[in-house]
């Protein structure tokens, strides 16, 4: 861990959408406040419309900043990593650190991080004091990120987890509930429990290596997707200092096009995942095709604020946590 040079010139991004709609409040109640009172300088930047944080950092001249941090929800910090990636310049642009601000319904990368202290738990305006006062001791930690590739569309990159049936439809789902707060993932729970689907699907996996194994390695496969870790950029190294959450969802077995009218992110290439339509190496997993309920892969603690669902991750472990549910059988854990 390291620690940012002062002074450390912020770029703050606030979403006034998302949760409940009261970023900006809790910006202007609490946080504007703690960072005048710590001496941290910052620009407040709010955003207008889905994707303005990604089309923002995607042109801004990096020079100027010290470090990019995003007050909201889920979708924002996806943003502006994707943004980051689709620059040019992206493998030193990756290297901006990021922070988090939980101003969003889910907040689990900002729980994650309260949790990665070893603090007590906590959520709601605790848990963004937390935060807040992490920002402001200007500490730096590394954290794995993990290229997606769907069958069609361009490639994306995940910070939080990868969602598919029933936990993408109930955080889709429950988007009309988004008034009342985190209490929507409570809502949209019971409703899909009520009229439960089943998904048609194969799932293959990559089991992770023992620890001892693990911290020798640099590039680990798992799920079709790529974890970089523990080496410089020059080789293939994907580390940040993000702090904030966001879930990549699938809903059904069919692929959904992109709705970003951008080009794939550059990024490092994926040489050593094999195709879709190629066999698998023998040294992975298949679950054969059936029907499931749901499949979460997590990359972090938390779910959600107030869920801890995989107590002993850390941000740049290299591991992903997956659960899978098949219909008709309890729940499996990899």
């Amino acid at each position: 861990m390291s620690q940012l040079s002062r002074p450390c010139r912020m770029m703050l991004l606030v979403n006034p959408q998302s949760g409940k709609g009261e970023a900006l409040t809790l910006y202007n109640n609490h946080i504007q406040r703690m960072l005048n009172e710590a001496g941290v300088p910052h620009t407040l930047v709010i955003t207008e419309h889905q994707n303005h944080a990604r089309e923002l950092v995607r042109e801004a001249d990096l020079s100027q900043w010290d470090a990019l941090v995003i007050m909201s929800g889920d979708g924002l910090l996806f943003e502006v990593i994707n943004g980051l990636l689709e620059r040019e310049d992206w493998e030193d642009a990756i290297r901006t650190p990021l922070g988090i601000l939980p101003g969003g319904s889910g907040n689990a990368l900002a729980a994650s991080i309260h949790h990665y202290s070893r603090s007590s738990p906590v959520s709601s305006e605790e848990l963004l004091l937390s935060c807040g006062f992490l920002l402001c001791k200007g500490l730096v930690s590394r954290m794995d990120l993990v290229s997606v590739q769907l069958s069609s569309g361009p490639r994306l990159f995940s910070f939080l987890s990868l969602a598919w049936g029933f936990v993408a439809d109930v955080d889709i789902e429950s988007e009309k509930y988004r008034h009342v707060g985190a209490a929507r993932f409570t809502v949209g729970t019971l409703v899909r429990l009520a009229s439960l689907r089943v998904y048609r699907g194969r799932l293959a996996y990559l089991p992770a290596p023992d620890q001892e194994t693990l911290r020798n390695e640099v590039t680990l496969h798992c799920n079709n997707q790529t974890l970089r870790s523990r080496d410089s950029v020059g080789q293939n190294t994907f580390h940040n200092s993000c702090h904030s959450n966001n879930s990549l969802k699938a809903r059904r077995t069919e692929s959904t096009p992109s709705r970003s009218p951008h080009k794939a992110p550059r990024g490092p290439p994926d040489s050593l995942l094999p195709p879709l339509d190629q066999q698998l190496p023998g040294d992975w997993v298949l679950v054969q095709e059936e029907d499931f309920v749901l499949m979460l892969a997590m990359y972090h603690s938390h779910l959600a604020e107030d869920l801890l669902a995989a107590p002993g991750a850390a941000p740049d472990d290299g591991v992903i946590h997956l659960f899978y549910v098949r219909a008709g059988s309890p729940a499996r854990r990899c």
